[in-house]
């Protein structure tokens, strides 16, 4: 077996991606501009805003576009989950706006974000709206494209690779696998106030993986109604933090053993909740090492 590729390699040198997109730009000549299939709407707005997807954390894992966007916008309107490296695609001078959000703390409201976003195109500025993982996935941006497409705003959305699929290629973990799972199911944790409770019978269908975001501060819960709609208790599960940067841990277990397990680890947000047999390839198919990681399996 190859040896594991560590954490230093996948962190990319700013300069180096920096010249790279400089030369496409030059070659192709194409940017907020003039983007192909941009959306325009009524009269043409002064400015435009591109919805960009910035990927699970390594810069790397950007799309051509994204990283070539973020290195042309004017202003870069910012969420909290933006990778370390992805702001420095950014040239000099450009303004940043930092609208994230976090457990029990918002910068801005969402409507006020919304109303951000169309007051800066009317001004004219050339705007990206840096999202964590892809903006459509857990990131509310039909909330905001809605806005846009209201006041007449031209804009485009730029996918990322979602969370889900990062992390479980980063920590070994086919989210699919012929002999595992079928089918794989993506739901949040984090809900409004008044919201039903998940879906707990369909996420806990055999045969399948459920994938759950933002669900570290209710892991004990999760897992224990993941047990009660039919999951049994030995299911493999494992808790992903940082995931695809230097300071990714795995925590692997079960649906009984995981919550003990992540409070003595002391896993924090942002992490991300794998549940299924699927997770039992994590030690095998494991290639993204970290100084330190704390990998724990079962026995």
């Amino acid at each position: 077996m190859p040896p594991p590729v560590t954490a230093r390699l996948a962190m990319p040198a700013a300069d180096a991606l920096r010249a790279f997109l400089d030369q496409l730009v030059s070659t192709h000549g194409r940017g907020l501009e003039s983007g192909p299939g941009l959306k325009r709407l009524g009269s043409p707005a002064p400015g435009r805003v591109a919805l960009v997807g910035a990927g699970p954390g390594d810069p790397e894992l950007l799309t051509l576009r994204a990283a070539r966007l973020i290195g042309e916008a004017e202003v870069l309107v910012i969420d909290h989950l933006v990778g370390e490296g992805v702001l420095e695609l950014a040239r000099p001078g450009t303004e940043r706006i930092y609208v994230g959000k976090e457990s029990g703390h918002h910068t801005l409201p969402q409507e006020d974000i919304n109303q951000l976003l169309v007051r800066l195109a009317k001004a004219g500025r050339r705007v990206v709206r840096l999202k964590g993982g892809d903006p459509y996935i857990f990131g509310r941006g039909g909330e905001e494209v809605e806005e846009l497409v209201a006041a007449g705003i031209p804009f485009e959305v730029v996918p990322g690779i979602t969370a889900a699929c990062g992390v479980a290629a980063y920590a070994g973990i086919p989210l699919t696998h012929r002999d595992h799972a079928q089918s794989v199911v993506f739901a949040t944790g984090h809900r409004r106030q008044g919201e039903s409770a998940l879906d707990w019978t369909a996420l806990a269908r055999p045969h399948q993986t459920a994938v759950i975001y933002m669900g570290v501060g209710q892991l004990a819960a999760h897992c224990a109604a993941l047990i009660a709609h039919g999951r049994g208790a030995d299911t493999p599960a494992a808790l992903i933090e940082n995931a695809t940067t230097p300071r990714q841990r795995v925590l692997t277990g079960t649906l009984e053993s995981l919550p003990a397990r992540a409070v003595e680890a002391g896993i924090r947000p942002p992490a991300l909740l794998i549940v299924g047999e699927v997770v039992s390839l994590a030690g095998k198919l494991d290639w993204f090492h970290t100084a330190g990681e704390a990998t724990r399996t079962t026995s």
